[in-house]
């Protein structure tokens, strides 16, 4: 019953925060929310300085006229939309300055941690039934590496796997962030699309990467594990494995229905000649088990010739079975870590492989995090140097292949890593370059 003049004076002393709640009380609220006028007020006073004829007795006559001139034939809300819009550009800038600053080591932003603080970025999965419900999970626990970042949830509440139809993941952020006060759970907040997976027939249609007593791993690409519980068939956990490329973007710059699409690469004039092939490319390798490091290496100099470019990929060999100097001893027994709230375990002979490609001039080329997992190798290694099976990890993706071959040595209880190659995909170097190999 109030009225509306009222209730305007009222909603002009509110921050802009408050004003985005109260508007979703009722259908009134919300309109009188939107109102101009207020919005004008703040759009000016925190963007625009110079407006700041705002507070400025002595130019009130011009501070009127301005204002008549900025309300007229503006639709309900504009001024919002505006707002809004400003402060979220300012903010993105920000945060993107920090991705500027980059490892010497790995080619990749060192300040993603700092971004994540200073941005409130969180993120969620929102599981789908196949009645169009929605069941938001958050509160994840993160485990930061070199060049990547797992993301685990789990609880207790978990839908039925059988009624699950997709599992979209989100990078969400508050959308008036203040660096001043943590972010607020209930406050409005921006969702960006990362990645959606189909969930129907799970186990079915997704690598299995390992199991031990009590679940067994799925592996949904791009760097998605899902945890089954083996006796109920039932969702345990969900890890999603981030890599440091584009991970802000990807969480940041996207929409809510539409994934961030990096812009193309520009390449730089160079001596690229498809009668070479590549040259000068870097790698640098994690192997970890969410909680543990197993292998931390970077490797200089990586190129190809004509000859090792042949059905439809660029051979890259980065450690020769026949160059046992270059062989690299894996730390500790390969397992992926997992826990929920009662139970954790050890997922033993798998593991999360981070691989960071920089071309010649030092650009991520190919960068990926994902599980993968390990099988006994039929084949004999022919190496007279390790006496113990052999064992093979391949990934594979849109972009190219990493074949990976270990030995397992009983005496020392180590894995030997004997050979490592990559094969980019002809498609990604044409893109990339410009060129036709």
């Amino acid at each position: 019953s109030m009225p509306s003049e009222m209730l305007l004076k009222i909603f002009s002393y509110l921050d802009a925060v408050s004003l985005l709640a109260v508007g979703c009380v009722n259908k009134r609220f919300y309109e009188l929310a939107n109102d101009n006028g207020i919005w004008l007020k703040l759009y000016s006073s925190s963007l625009h300085p110079k407006w700041a004829i705002w507070k400025m007795k002595s130019k009130q006559t011009e501070t009127v006229s301005l204002g008549c001139a900025a309300l007229q034939d503006k639709k309900p809300g504009y001024w919002k939309k505006e707002y809004i819009f400003k402060q979220t550009s300012a903010f993105k800038t920000r945060v993107m300055r920090l991705v500027k600053f980059l490892d010497p080591y790995t080619g990749l932003p060192c300040k993603n941690k700092e971004a994540i603080k200073v941005s409130g970025l969180s993120w969620i999965i929102i599981l789908k039934d196949k009645n169009g419900k929605e069941h938001v999970v958050e509160k994840p626990n993160l485990s930061f590496k070199d060049t990547s970042v797992a993301v685990l949830w789990h609880g207790t509440d978990w839908p039925c796997l059988d009624i699950l139809s997709t599992l979209k993941l989100f990078g969400v952020t508050p959308l008036l962030p203040n660096q001043s006060i943590p972010p607020n759970k209930n406050g409005p907040r921006r969702f960006s699309l990362i990645a959606e997976y189909h969930l129907a027939n799970l186990t079915e249609n997704s690598v299995v990467i390992g199991a031990d007593e009590l679940v067994q791993l799925f592996s949904l690409s791009p760097g998605l594990l899902v945890g089954i519980w083996k006796e109920k068939n039932e969702i345990a956990f969900v890890m999603a494995n981030l890599h440091y490329n584009q991970l802000l973007e990807r969480s940041i710059l996207g929409s809510a229905t539409v994934q961030y699409a990096p812009p193309p690469n520009k390449p730089l004039l160079d001596d690229i000649d498809s009668e070479y092939g590549l040259h000068d490319y870097s790698l640098h390798l994690d192997l970890h088990g969410r909680n543990c490091m197993y292998l931390c290496g970077s490797f200089k100099c990586l190129f190809c010739r004509k000859r090792d470019i042949e059905n439809g990929y660029l051979k890259l060999r980065v450690v020769n079975l026949k160059d046992n100097r270059k062989h690299l001893p894996i730390i500790g027994t390969l397992g992926i870590c997992w826990e929920t709230d009662v139970f954790k375990g050890n997922v033993k002979d798998c593991f999360v492989m981070d691989l960071t490609l920089l071309d010649e001039t030092g650009k991520p080329f190919w960068c990926f995090s994902a599980p993968v997992h390990m099988e006994l190798s039929t084949e004999s290694s022919g190496l007279y140097d390790y006496m113990g099976h052999s064992y093979t990890a391949d990934y594979a993706d849109s972009e190219g292949k990493v074949c990976v071959e270990f030995v397992w040595l009983e005496e020392t209880k180590e894995y030997i890593i004997v050979s490592l190659v990559l094969y980019v995909s002809t498609k990604k170097v044409n893109s990339w370059y410009g060129t036709n190999y």
